[in-house]
């Protein structure tokens, strides 16, 4: 399923968020929106999970208005993952998980059942499927809500920052898994280096405004690097895939 986000203006308060956006994520593929803090990522996102209304623009998946879909139907084809997931009451993991199924009432128990437990067994935590949501550390809630998510068996994933109290070896291997799931993926990533390793597309978002994107290793420059982050970039390729990975120190200071 192909998602478009096209001339999305969003404004709060008299300011403008973002500006007239344009991006395409193109059925099954995984693209990546990387900015600096308050440059208008989880903005972006949120109108593309239907969080958050444009004031201008619009979302469509397959050529649909997403906000004009009954919330139900676009459950069934759109799933999210927000920056910050709270929750009041204790649930268990395996309810957490659980709700995933709900968009998908017309299945059996059974059939959900068995579905949350392959989402719980793919991303790790199916041994935490007893114990209480709120007494897990932040990484181990992070993969719980990533098995939420693909318990939803959407066509499109949005990931708000997916990596979040992750550990290394579990930042891989969250972003490994999304990708082999194989839905459509929008995801804002801090962390550029898993960016350009996992990401087919890089969109960067600067001052509310896309100012870059395409490939990782055309878009993540030392110039536009230095620009937009203000760091000075050595890209380097990974040994085993080839992919850019970038050295970074603070740029010299200005006479």
């Amino acid at each position: 399923m192909r998602l478009d986000i096209e001339d999305v203006t969003v404004e709060a308060a008299g300011a403008r968020l973002v500006e007239d956006i344009r991006l395409t994520v193109d059925d099954g593929s995984f693209v990546g929106l990387v900015g600096p803090n308050g440059s208008g990522k989880s903005t972006l996102l949120r109108c593309a999970y239907r969080a958050l209304r444009p004031a201008a623009g619009a979302v469509r998946l397959d050529g649909d208005d997403v906000h004009a879909l009954a919330p139900r139907a676009a459950a069934r084809v759109l799933a999210a993952l927000p920056q910050e997931s709270s929750a009041e009451f204790d649930f268990t993991v395996a309810e957490v998980v659980a709700m995933g199924r709900l968009p998908h009432r017309e299945r059996t128990a059974a059939e959900d059942r068995a579905i949350c437990a392959q989402a719980m067994d793919r991303t790790g935590v199916g041994h935490l499927a007893g114990r209480g949501f709120l007494a897990l550390s932040g990484g181990e809630r992070q993969r719980v809500l990533v098995a939420r998510a693909l318990a939803q068996r959407p066509r499109v994933l949005v990931l708000d920052e997916p990596t979040n109290h992750l550990d290394i070896a579990h930042q891989l291997d969250v972003l490994s898994l999304v990708r082999a799931s194989g839905p459509t993926v929008l995801a804002a990533l801090h962390d550029l280096n898993l960016a350009a390793a996992h990401c087919d597309v890089l969109y960067v978002i600067a001052g509310g405004r896309i100012v870059a994107s395409g490939p990782p290793h055309d878009v993540l420059t030392p110039d536009l690097l230095a620009e937009v982050f203000g760091v000075r970039a050595h890209p380097v390729r990974h040994p085993g895939t080839g992919a850019v990975q970038l050295l970074f120190d603070l740029l010299p200071p200005t006479a």
